[in-house]
């Protein structure tokens, strides 16, 4: 569930920050933003601590691992495939990325600017502002590769948007299904108090 949630939280976020940054809304593209944040953190914690299949460890592979499974000598199990793996780091890399510019940029007329723009000059502002700009058409592009995959496997007969929304998928017999450990409720209560408490700092920065 805390999968799920962060998922579909996230790309709703990503979306109405688009929006919202095209409308002007600036006060609330920055709360957009720092949602974002939240759950990153949340994301970065879970990735440690959480159910077996959000571990990091348990899906991030190495080349040879993606190479065996490009050309068909690995079955997937439960959770990421290695190559689909290199898609969630990159997403949540460049996001990660993407929000912490975030964090440094200011608006034209510095009516609004984030939290830690202050902390910095106003040249080193204004391009860290440009950076953050321009890497949203990085994370477009993942957006889209992401999109086409997913259009790819259904293609195929191999459904991933019904198991984001149940958490329910089926597995190859084939397919290493070692016995999946599901996250315990008080985790993914102390991260999120993590994740907020750290957020609320970032936050308080611009104060």
């Amino acid at each position: 569930m805390p999968i799920r949630l962060f998922h579909w939280t996230l790309a709703g976020l990503i979306g109405f920050s688009w929006y919202s940054a095209e409308e002007q809304m600036l006060d609330w593209h920055l709360r957009s933003g720092m949602a974002i944040l939240f759950l990153l953190i949340f994301r970065i914690l879970w990735g440690f601590f959480g159910s077996s299949t959000a571990r990091f460890s348990q899906f991030v592979k190495g080349p040879a691992a993606v190479l065996a499974y490009v050309k068909g000598k690995a079955a997937s199990g439960l959770g990421h495939n290695p190559l689909g793996a290199l898609s969630v780091i990159g997403l949540l890399g460049v996001t990660a990325l993407q929000t912490a510019l975030g964090l440094f940029a200011e608006d034209n007329d510095g009516l609004m600017a984030g939290p830690l723009s202050l902390k910095i000059s106003p040249d080193l502002a204004g391009t860290l502002t440009e950076l953050h700009e321009a890497l949203f058409n990085v994370l477009l592009a993942l957006i889209v590769l992401h999109l086409a995959a997913i259009i790819y496997y259904a293609i195929r007969g191999k459904l991933l948007v019904g198991p984001m929304i149940t958490g329910k998928t089926k597995v190859e017999s084939t397919a290493d299904t070692h016995e999946m450990q599901p996250g315990k409720a008080w985790v993914a209560l102390v991260c999120a108090a993590i994740a907020a408490a750290l957020t609320g700092f970032v936050w308080s920065m611009g104060g």
